[in-house]
């Protein structure tokens, strides 16, 4: 039942038990006399109430984006034109002809940027090429 000047729609909701709870407006209802329970939870009616709802949840923490890194790779005269981009191709998203062009300026320029990521995956691209024997660092983007 709904007390005098109370609005709002009321929705039962069942007891642990899965038992239909019988009908009484407070929070917790103490049990019929068949001894159901249930809880009573009251949902706004209008769309004013359902936002004013909405709006008094807190907003989850904002998460702020991981700073860049560049990974670079650097000219050597130890490891083939041929190798150098096997290499890129399988550790990197790159394809084989942008591995091609990023060997080729690291050939000519002495290194070239390889990609651009977060620092944690930077450090892993720099530690897989240099375990194939290629010369690579990681330096903060900007």
């Amino acid at each position: 039942m709904q007390e005098a000047g109370d609005e709002r729609a009321w929705t039962w909701c069942a007891s642990p038990s899965g038992e239909q709870p019988n009908e009484q407006p407070n929070e917790q209802a103490d049990g019929g006399a068949d001894g159901q329970t249930g809880v009573a939870v009251a949902e706004p009616e209008d769309q004013a109430e359902r936002e004013q709802a909405v709006e008094a949840k807190p907003a989850p923490p904002r998460m702020d984006t991981l700073p860049p890194y560049r990974v670079l790779l650097h000219n050597d005269d130890v490891n083939d034109m041929l190798w150098v981009v096997d290499a890129l191709v399988e550790l990197t998203p790159l394809d084989r002809e942008r591995a091609i062009e990023v060997m080729l300026r690291a050939h000519t320029r002495g290194r070239c940027q390889v990609l651009t990521t977060h620092r944690e995956r930077a450090e892993l691209y720099v530690e897989q090429m240099r375990s194939r024997t290629l010369v690579a660092t990681a330096e903060p983007a900007g």
